[in-house]
């Protein structure tokens, strides 16, 4: 059992999860309400990773941040190295890779509010920020939690956008699912299956979990 790359993709999730429940809410809340003609402009953008292949998607964040790039350059002069085939370049691309898995759940349920009560307490006085506060966040809770969740199930199963942009270092870059291929690679068949098991375990428990929330009236936590 490859004990460290679990434990590395275990992290590398949930930083990620954690960016993504910062970004995702507020792209999906414009999403949902902006009224912009060229929002299917940024709607196509974000759900980009869904049909590209993520080798192709891991070779542009790889040439994006690489020495020879503006920002690769810059990241260089601050930090002293590049941040291709670092744990932080794992967390950009997941990111990236992971973007429309967190957003499109919370957008469709900030856009499923009912427009009546939105109206309602805009008449009352109330401004915009209070009424996404108080009435669309509540309401939308486990979209907002489905979102998250979908995103860290994602980022456990990664393949080609880490192999692409983290190379395969033990220790640093090597998640579970380059672990399983290392391990077929090698012909130990008996560590692959275990790894295969203990991620396919834990994807099939987050993925319950979010069905079985969203056919629930389970709260996640109180709202006033």
């Amino acid at each position: 059992m490859a004990w460290g790359a679990l434990l590395l993709t275990l992290k590398l999730s949930l930083i990620v999860s954690a960016i993504l429940l910062m970004l995702a809410w507020p792209l999906g809340a414009w999403i949902a309400f902006s009224r912009a003609r060229w929002k299917f402009l940024v709607e196509s953008v974000v759900a980009l990773p869904l049909v590209l292949p993520p080798t192709v998607l891991g070779f542009y964040v790889l040439v994006a941040i690489g020495p020879l790039s503006p920002f690769g350059r810059w990241y260089a002069g601050l930090t002293g190295h590049t941040m291709a085939f670092t744990f932080e370049g794992l967390v950009l691309g997941s990111v990236l890779y992971s973007l429309p898995f967190a957003v499109q759940p919370m957008a469709a349920g900030f856009a499923a509010v009912d427009p009546t009560l939105l109206a309602a307490a805009s008449t009352l006085g109330a401004s915009h920020a209070e009424v996404f506060r108080r009435i669309v966040l509540p309401l939308s809770k486990n979209a907002i939690l489905t979102g998250v969740m979908l995103a860290f199930a994602h980022t456990l199963g990664e393949f080609g956008v880490v192999l692409m942009i983290g190379g395969n270092i033990p220790g640093q870059t090597q998640t579970v699912s380059i672990a399983i291929y290392d391990q077929v690679q090698s012909l130990d068949y008996h560590a692959a299956n275990v790894t295969a098991l203990v991620l396919l375990a834990a994807s099939f428990v987050m993925l319950s979990l979010v069905y079985g929330l969203n056919r629930s009236k389970w709260v996640v936590w109180p709202w006033r």
